[in-house]
């Protein structure tokens, strides 16, 4: 069976984990740090905080940023809810701006027209959430243009696009956006079994990720409100919560890393040799322009518009040819919690199925 996906995992991957389990640390230790280490050097980016999850890095970049009720935080509905979910977990209210029927990210001239009509009502979002859907980058050039216009800050949902690139950057360098958040899930490029992280070149956002992470506990004695009272001190300046990685899930993610570039060279000789095998098909494919380097963590194919209605027969045939695809996303506007809760109406669109073009 072609599967969904599945992690890769090598005799390296797994003495690096055995190490780390003789050692006298598995977790709030040095293999936390090195892999924060390894990533910075990677991504190019000042700071890194290694957290749980990448909803977890979601939610922590919401509080660091102080997203608030009132505030108008806009995203994509073609992403995992996660995305969106983050924005209602500090009461913030989430916007949608539909995709571009080219690269289906983001349609910046969508976003453009919405913010020129956002202002003459004085609604202007206070944030943006970009999705690299499917590894590739969103165009950061135009959307850091408007956002000094309309003033708003940028986040780089990133789960897809570990390892991508835009105008020689690497996706995390976070050189046009707040904060980078990925994924280490083991359907992602890399993984670390669960785990994610926040990259930011901003040290205010940086500390705060920090102490959120664990439990609202400041770490450096610098910014302790009362000083001298003990080597066993520690302060509590905010609520915060567990989501800490530990040891062993770092371990694996330093041994993963180092793999990275091979993993994304290979998703991309799939995806051209898929590309090559389909092209008559009456399919179409992302998108990719110059300067722009996906990683390929899905295979998106959209069916020509005279098809479309035939997704299910289309699905079910792939599948009882154990080709696991499957149908993402369903609009997350769609989803019942958000048509109750945020009054959302529409019907559901084009099609857009995808192969994960996974390591083999």
């Amino acid at each position: 069976m072609i599967s969904y996906g599945k992690q890769s995992i090598d005799q390296s991957d797994i003495d690096t984990v055995v190490e780390v389990l003789k050692g006298d640390w598995i977790t709030q230790g040095p293999a936390v740090e090195k892999f924060e280490e390894d990533i910075k050097h990677y991504f190019g980016s000042i700071h890194t905080c290694a957290v749980a999850n990448g909803t977890a890095a979601l939610h922590l970049t919401g509080l660091a940023l102080g997203w608030k009720p009132g505030d108008i935080v806009i995203t994509s509905p073609i992403t995992f809810l996660a995305t969106t979910n983050c924005i209602v977990y500090s009461g913030a209210t989430p916007d949608f701006i539909d995709i571009d029927p080219e690269t289906w990210n983001i349609s910046i001239e969508k976003l453009e027209n919405k913010l020129k009509i956002s202002k003459k009502k004085g609604r202007l979002p206070k944030l943006i959430i970009v999705v690299h859907l499917g590894g590739l980058p969103v165009n950061p050039i135009k959307l850091n243009n408007l956002s000094k216009k309309y003033k708003f800050k940028i986040i780089e949902d990133a789960s897809h696009s570990l390892g991508g690139k835009y105008y020689s950057k690497n996706v995390g360098c976070s050189k046009w956006s707040a904060i980078t958040i990925f994924s280490f899930h083991p359907v992602k490029i890399i993984t670390t079994g669960e785990g994610g992280c926040c990259t930011t070149n901003k040290k205010k956002y940086y500390e705060k990720l920090k102490a959120l992470r664990n439990n609202g506990i400041i770490e450096e004695r610098k910014n302790f409100k009362f000083k001298n009272l003990g080597p066993w001190y520690y302060e509590q300046h905010s609520l915060g919560y567990n989501f800490r990685m530990n040891d062993i899930q770092s371990a694996l993610g330093i041994s993963q890393l180092k793999n990275l570039n091979i993993f994304v060279k290979k998703r991309n000789k799939i995806a051209k040799f898929y590309c090559n095998q389909l092209k008559n098909l009456p399919i179409k494919f992302q998108k990719i322009e110059k300067n722009f380097y996906s990683t390929y963590h899905l295979f998106i194919i959209k069916l020509d518009v005279k098809y479309k209605y035939l997704h299910k027969k289309f699905f079910n045939y792939l599948r009882s040819k154990n080709m696991y695809v499957n149908l993402h996303y369903l609009p997350i506007h769609l989803q019942p919690f958000y048509r109750k809760n945020f009054k959302y109406k529409s019907s559901y669109s084009d099609c857009i199925f995808h192969i994960l073009a996974r390591n083999i």
